[in-house]
C-alpha cells in the first residue's frame, strides 16, 4: 500500500466513523485502474456480533450493512475523497462476511487512479 492508498484508507475510516459511529479497525486499500479496493477488518460493533450469533441475525446484518453503506454514500457524496483524488466518485460496491467480520468496498471513480498515483511515488 503506497502513501496515497494509505491516505485513502484514512479517509474511508473517517467517513464511516462520522456517518456510522464506528469505522473499521483495519483498512487496506489498493488502487486498480478506476477502482479503490478497500479490505476492512473489525467492522462489527459488540451488539452486531451478538446479533450475528443467530442465523437470521447474520442474514439481516449482512443485508442491512451492505445497503446502509451504499445508501450512506448516496446521501453523503464523498467530497473529501474526490478532492484528494482530483476525480469524481461514480459508484460503490460493498460486501461483508459477518462470520469473519471482514468487508470489502470497491469505490469506482471516473479516472484511472492507479496510473495517476503510481507515477507520483
Amino acid at each position: 500500500m503506497n502513501k496515497y492508498e494509505a491516505e485513502f484508507s484514512n479517509l474511508v475510516r473517517s467517513f464511516r466513523k462520522k456517518h456510522m459511529g464506528k469505522g473499521p479497525s483495519k483498512i487496506s486499500t489498493t488502487f486498480c485502474k478506476k477502482w479503490a479496493i478497500c479490505e476492512m477488518e473489525g467492522n462489527l460493533s459488540p451488539v452486531e456480533k451478538f446479533i450475528a450469533t443467530a442465523d437470521e441475525g447474520k442474514q439481516m446484518l449482512r443485508a442491512a450493512r451492505t445497503e446502509m453503506v451504499k445508501d450512506m454514500y448516496r446521501k453523503n457524496p464523498p467530497a473529501e475523497m474526490e478532492e484528494f483524488l482530483q476525480c469524481n466518485f461514480l459508484d460503490l460496491y460493498v460486501d461483508i462476511d459477518i462470520e469473519k467480520d471482514f468487508g470489502i468496498s470497491i469505490f469506482v471513480f471516473d479516472e484511472d487512479i492507479e496510473e495517476k498515483f503510481s507515477k507520483k511515488l
